[in-house]
């Protein structure tokens, strides 16, 4: 944080507030109408810690959002000759927190939203305001969710103003800290407890222990629960994982027992796991684990009271993918959140079974695809089981198959790696590791057994070791030498059909015991397979004793 805490003006921005001040003079004198303008939020915070935000919330006094926007663009266009984007009016959605509607326009760079200062009352059922009227700029800083947020910038005195009297000190100090008493901050709005666990764990800075108390009160957990849409739960979620300290976040959610009410699927949707979840501390010691293999150089122990093992590193291929950009870190860190349903099924009304991390991923946070949350955790975890297994078979010598082919087609299982579901082998066996890690931490036990895990972190090294050493990495996405066409051609085949796949996979497995091989040498290859009777193309009636005959055989090692 800046020694100093100041609002220091880009060019842009300077231009800007210039801009909205003339504009408000010039509408009293051409029309009579008086307000002001502040900025809220975000970006006064985001420029009093030095950092840079490109979006800006307009605050003003006794005026509409959409009525001020249009005089200022045309004020922009006709008396400054600039180039303003054409107002957007965003229509109130409550569900999605937007009570008012909001006008948006872009200037100079920079993105515009215009609104009202407000004053709100709730319903004891509902986080949607039952009545919301022009405010005072207090009565707007005392219904926001936390002080840092709270404070405003004046355009027109070019000043911070802080109405809570507490937003700078807590800036200063790293406080999370609701403006008005929590639990009645909470009780308007049970999200905000949320909320204040994402800005606690994207700034690292404290809750006030009357908040902590009031995020632990039953009363409002259930409130999160029933008043709250899941949407909103999981899109809080999605921005704690991709921030700064996901740990933090699942950290304070344990220590604010908030698990249950934030991983909760909601009645009435027929979904019966077939058991109970672990703890929640399961699934913050998985965080941890994957804190200290990911990031070994972080200090520190959880507020949980639980300290960061020191592990030995864990060879740099299985942290590769943290370099690209599909960095694969909040996906993984919600994954060891939801550690506690990893073992769980469900089963769907046509009878499939299915995870309950995809359940708790759908129904209880709404999140979908996006960061391959819906598609991707689900395989992490069959993933971990698959790598395990194989992994133990590797270790004991059985391997059915030369050892780089045994390798590449582990690495090659749909589940471990599939760039459709973001899912990539290295960090596969990462999650593997720290699956198998988090089973070896037991209930009562304040840190992981170091030795054991040692043990299995060094099992992991050898294995991407001896993967390295093979040239294995490239040869995961490499295509079939031959395509199915050229198969059909080779054994003469009159039309593919479902024996192709088979022996697409059979192509597969040559290529990584021949890495040099050619083309000409498989086609060979396959005639030579073909004439001794160990490959047939005719084409019979798939049965399901033979699909699952197949499922066997393709998991064997």
């Amino acid at each position: 944080m800046p020694e100093k805490i100041e609002i220091k003006l880009t060019k842009e921005e300077d231009e800007l507030c210039t801009l909205l001040d003339q504009c408000t003079r010039h509408m009293k004198e051409t029309e009579g109408i008086e307000t002001s303008c502040r900025i809220a939020g975000g970006w006064v915070r985001d420029k009093l810690l030095g950092s840079q935000c490109n979006d800006i919330d307009i605050a003003l006094e006794n005026m509409m959002g959409v009525p001020f926007a249009e005089r200022f663009v045309e004020y922009c266009r006709t008396v400054k000759d600039l180039a303003v984007k054409n107002v957007a009016k965003i229509e109130s959605n409550p569900d999605q927190s937007k009570h008012l509607e909001t006008a948006r326009t872009t200037i100079l760079g920079i993105e515009l939203d215009f609104v009202n200062l407000r004053s709100e009352e709730y319903a004891e059922d509902s986080r949607i305001p039952t009545q919301v009227t022009f405010g005072t700029p207090l009565q707007d800083a005392l219904r926001r969710d936390i002080t840092i947020n709270a404070l405003f910038y004046n355009v027109h005195s070019r000043e911070v103003e802080d109405h809570t009297g507490k937003g700078l000190d807590d800036l200063r100090n790293g406080i999370v800290r609701t403006p008005l008493p929590p639990r009645e901050t909470f009780m308007d709005d049970p999200l905000r407890v949320l909320r204040c666990v994402r800005f606690a764990s994207r700034f690292g800075f404290s809750l006030v222990p009357e908040l902590q108390e009031a995020a632990k009160d039953p009363t409002i957990q259930d409130a999160l629960r029933v008043k709250i849409s899941r949407e909103r739960v999981g899109e809080e979620v999605d921005k704690m994982m991709g921030g700064r300290n996901p740990l933090l976040a699942i950290d304070l959610m344990n220590r604010l027992s908030l698990y249950l009410s934030v991983f909760y699927i909601p009645e009435g949707l027929g979904i019966k796991l077939s058991g109970s979840p672990a703890t929640p501390l399961q699934g913050l010691k998985a965080a941890i684990l994957l804190h200290a293999l990911s990031d070994p150089t972080s200090s520190a122990t959880t507020l949980s009271g639980l300290p960061l093992p020191s592990l030995p590193a864990v060879h740099p291929l299985l942290l590769s993918e943290f370099s690209t950009p599909n960095n694969p870190s909040r996906r993984l860190y919600l994954a060891a959140a939801l550690t506690p349903y990893g073992d769980l099924t469900y089963t769907q009304t046509k009878g499939k079974v299915r995870p309950a991390v995809e359940a708790v991923i759908r129904e209880c946070l709404k999140l979908g695809a996006q960061h391959h949350y819906l598609d991707g955790i689900p395989a992490l975890f069959s993933a971990a089981e698959t790598v395990r297994r194989g992994l133990a078979d590797y270790e004991a010598g059985n391997v059915d198959k030369p050892e780089r082919a045994w390798i590449g087609v582990l690495l090659r299982e749909k589940n471990v790696h599939n760039s459709v579901t973001g899912s990539m082998w290295a960090t596969s066996l990462l999650f593997s590791l720290v699956q198998e890690l988090t089973a070896l931490w037991a209930n009562d036990a304040n840190t992981v057994d170091v030795e054991a895990a040692s043990r299995r972190i060094a099992a992991y090294n050898r294995f991407a070791s001896r993967i390295e050493e093979l040239r294995l990495p490239d040869a995961v996405d490499a295509k079939p030498i031959l395509d199915g066409r050229e198969v059909v051609k080779v054994l003469g085949a009159a039309s593919p059909g479902p024996w192709t796949g088979q022996v697409l996979a059979r192509v597969v497995e040559w290529q990584l015991e021949h890495p040099d091989g050619t083309k000409e040498e498989c086609e060979a290859w396959l005639r030579s397979e073909q004439a001794a009777g160990n490959i047939t193309t005719s084409v019979g009636k798939r049965t399901k004793d033979g699909e699952a005959d197949a499922k066997i055989k393709k998991t064997k090692r």
